[in-house]
């Protein structure tokens, strides 16, 4: 018999090769196994993590395995729709007790993101009367045709899906670090009323408090404000896309809890179902309950396995222990990249942080990650040209394993010549 000469990676990646759509971007990990914020490959190496699943981690792989096996062993699939459940009810209760403000608000759970965005656009669109909504520079807000529309990056986003969506209009964002303060971000906002669409027709604006496939670019403190402001003067909703920043990403639950505005719709996903597929919008309760009985849902939104995750995740993310921890590890991890004196901005909330590397292009970020994965390190970059590397670590990692990955990022930055 025949002994296959390539490692149980190699023969997992051939088959992706053989069966898996080109379209769809991997890198050469094969995880096997994870647990906190460590992985195992098939061949038994060990990394460190600090892309979480893409931002799906927040508390750790495993953390609500416990509730998952519980809840399996009661019912799996039963479509809110035809039975309803409370994990599904306890999950919105539980985003309306971790609400930034004091509005009575309802919920409806998704699957992704994207869903759920796309959701709130919906409901803002029955709530107003209007049709139009207004998206941001450096967005990015899913892979559907409306979110497509939404998002501000064209490859590989948008490239031959058109047509997409109309009445879609994009504002500036403010970008200090490339020059766009917030008042440019008003003033081009204020234009966009004037030259491009009246306000009387725009239903909801859509905004990142930190944006994240953008390039974790941080909206300062005052811009949330002045755009929650100009919504109220023309009768326009706000809607605060949490997805990648939320569920404790920025320490707090809610990211926007760090400006003090309370939006009129929130969106919540990744870390949500902790490691499962869930999504949310929640909102004030008189325009979640302007789309009448049939207007909203989906077969497995709010799947009853996922939601007895979600009430694992959203109780541990409001504890004030989390949070101080949060604060600690983003304190730790800023305080570490401001020292490895590379050419840049390192900027986020909290322990969502990045490093845009000075030069705007992707190369230098592709060596960074792929010389991190070498020495047994997980990195993710994005940003509109690929610069930015990003952390997004589980927030239970112990002190060893963050100091272990931050050497190990120091030394892949020196691999790729960026310091």
């Amino acid at each position: 018999m025949a002994v296959s000469e390539h490692t149980a990676s190699e023969q997992v990646v051939a088959a992706r090769e053989r069966y898996v759509a080109r379209g769809v971007a991997t890198t050469p990990l094969v995880v096997a196994r994870a647990e906190g914020a460590r992985l195992w490959d098939a061949d038994g190496r060990e990394y460190i993590d600090f892309a979480g699943g893409l931002g799906c981690q927040n508390t750790g792989h495993g953390f609500a395995a416990a509730a998952i096996h519980e809840q399996a062993d009661r019912y799996l699939q039963q479509c809110f729709m035809v039975g309803i459940y409370e994990p599904y009810i306890e999950v919105c209760r539980l985003l309306d007790e971790t609400w930034p403000g004091d509005t009575e608000t309802k919920s409806l759970l998704l699957n992704s993101g994207a869903e759920a965005v796309e959701n709130a656009v919906k409901i803002a669109r029955v709530a107003t009367g209007r049709t139009a909504v207004i998206a941001f520079d450096h967005a990015f807000h899913g892979r559907t045709n409306l979110t497509m529309a939404l998002t501000s990056k064209v490859v590989p986003y948008k490239r031959g899906f058109g047509p997409l969506a109309p009445e879609v209009y994009r504002s500036p964002a403010p970008y200090p670090y490339r020059g766009v303060s917030s008042d440019d971000a008003i003033r081009g906002l204020e234009l966009l009323l004037k030259q491009d669409v009246a306000p009387e027709s725009v239903a909801c604006v859509v905004l990142e408090p930190v944006q994240g496939e953008g390039g974790f670019i941080v909206m300062p403190e005052d811009f949330p404000r002045r755009v929650k402001e100009l919504c109220e003067a023309h009768g326009i909703l706000y809607v605060d896309d949490e997805v990648q920043s939320g569920v404790g990403r920025a320490g707090p639950v809610w990211a926007i809890e760090h400006y003090g505005v309370e939006p009129d719709l929130l969106v919540s996903g990744k870390s949500l179902g902790g490691g499962l597929p869930l999504a949310g919008v929640t909102g004030r309760a008189e325009l979640m309950d302007a789309v009448p009985p049939g207007g909203l849902g989906g077969t497995f939104g709010g799947n009853p396995v996922a939601c007895a995750a979600a009430i694992a995740v959203l109780e541990e993310v409001r504890r004030p222990a989390f949070r101080a921890r949060a604060e600690e590890i983003g304190a730790t991890i800023r305080s570490r990249v401001d020292g490895f004196g590379v050419s840049g901005e390192v900027r986020g909330l909290g322990p969502m942080l990045a490093l845009e590397l000075g030069e705007p292009t992707p190369e230098l970020a592709s060596s960074v990650t792929a010389a991190a994965r070498e020495r047994g390190l997980i990195l993710l970059s994005c940003g509109i040209y690929g610069n930015v590397i990003r952390v997004l670590v589980p927030l239970s990692i112990a002190d060893d394993e963050l100091g272990r990955g931050l050497d190990l990022l120091e030394e892949a930055l020196g691999d790729a010549g960026a310091a």
